[in-house]
């Protein structure tokens, strides 16, 4: 198959996916799509790993070396809206491709068929298309269902789309480059009345309010000014009436870090002044915290790897310098606690692709996916060599 013909086929699967978006763990058409791909190159191909997950294996010429890589592509939509006016329109009401992981699962089956064809390399590729990246967890899901006992890898890899960076642009960041994330619901207690008569009530309302101020304080003025952290209330819900005053309102968000000392204590924090300020109303908390993902962390040898090779895909001159880690989330956080990883941006702005992630107008540039396949398959030259 010619080059280009290659790469319209890939846009062409890009595309299919993008009609068909699927939540996470829902991943049933696009999980079955991708195996089918894979298996017509005759390589090994397992499914159902954490759910609804694919891995493939690839071996080399010589498997001699022993070496073992993983590379890593998220297969998994998002609830919210397409308002692009395209041809490949989402099919599927409220679900959307918003972060480019249809982009992210086409370039890693076009680097498959470039690998399963050449073989060009001493050791054994894993391919692993993950379900629930946005926020269910489905790499921890796999590894939880035995990837690496069953899949056992040296390294993991890994690359996003970004937009906010010029298509032909690459990010590698040494050490924190995704940030951890938490989720936090406060239920704030107090003693609904009538609207008109306060005095007889506890106001949960007003309680909840103090507490959502209160706690930007604790990024603000107990996290030391060089580590990153954010709090953020996303959800307030409480009450139905004008003129009635709820016993109860919930308060809901996330918390961000990319140090796992800073995370913790802000759990901490999270939690005093949630009480406090209540306590200072005349109101009690019930407070569920969930642990979601871990920071990111880049394997510093991996991160030099993974900047000298992109940089023989799109120029030294196009690996940007100085940009700040992410204080989004991501679970290859999962994978790189386990082994040696390095996870990577990709720049996805031209002209006609200016939306950030997660915007309903959003759209992955198929101009980024021969600079996948080609990053995906010179890494493997990279750390496999014959």
């Amino acid at each position: 198959m010619q080059v280009e013909d290659h790469i319209h086929s890939l846009v062409e699967l890009r595309r299919d996916i993008h009609r068909h978006p699927e939540l996470a763990f829902q991943e049933l058409r696009t999980a079955a799509v991708v195996a089918e791909r894979l298996k017509a190159l005759g390589i090994e191909v397992h499914t159902g790993i954490g759910q609804t997950g694919v891995v493939a294996v690839i071996e080399g010429k010589s498997v001699a070396s022993g070496r073992r890589i993983a590379l890593r592509a998220d297969m998994d939509a998002l609830q919210m809206p397409d308002h692009k006016d395209v041809p490949h329109h989402s099919t599927y009401e409220n679900h959307m491709h918003g972060c480019g992981h249809d982009g992210h699962t086409a370039m890693l089956v076009g680097a498959a068929e470039v690998l399963a064809r050449t073989r060009d390399f001493d050791g054994v590729v894993v391919l692993i298309f993950q379900p629930a990246e946005e926020g269910a967890g489905g790499a921890k899901a796999m590894l939880d269902d035995g990837l690496l006992e069953r899949f056992p890898v040296d390294s993991f890899w890994g690359l996003h789309n970004w937009p906010g960076m010029p298509t032909g642009s690459v990010v590698v960041h040494t050490g924190e480059t995704m940030a951890a994330v938490d989720y936090f619901d406060i239920e704030v207690v107090g003693k609904g009345c009538h609207g008109g008569m306060p005095q007889e009530g506890v106001d949960s309302v007003l309680a909840a309010c103090h507490i959502v101020t209160a706690l930007q304080s604790i990024p603000a003025r107990n996290v030391h000014p060089r580590d990153s952290a954010v709090i953020g209330v996303a959800k307030i819900h409480g009450g139905d009436e004008y003129h009635v005053h709820p016993n109860r309102v919930i308060l809901s968000g996330s918390v961000r870090a990319h140090k796992e000392s800073v995370r913790e204590f802000l759990e901490k924090r999270v939690q005093e002044v949630a009480r406090s300020v209540a306590a200072g109303f005349g109101a009690t908390v019930e407070i569920r915290y969930r642990r979601n993902y871990p920071p990111t962390i880049n394997d510093a040898a991996c991160a030099d790897i993974a900047r000298e090779v992109a940089a023989q895909v799109v120029g030294k001159e196009n690996i940007l310098q100085g940009r700040l880690p992410s204080m989004a989330a991501e679970d290859f956080s999962f994978f790189a606690r386990e082994k040696p990883g390095c996870y990577v941006w990709f720049g996805n702005d031209d002209d006609g692709h200016t939306h950030s992630l997660h915007h309903p107008l959003y759209d992955f540039n198929d101009g980024v996916i021969p600079l996948g396949v080609s990053y995906w398959t010179q890494l493997v030259a990279r750390l496999l060599p014959i």
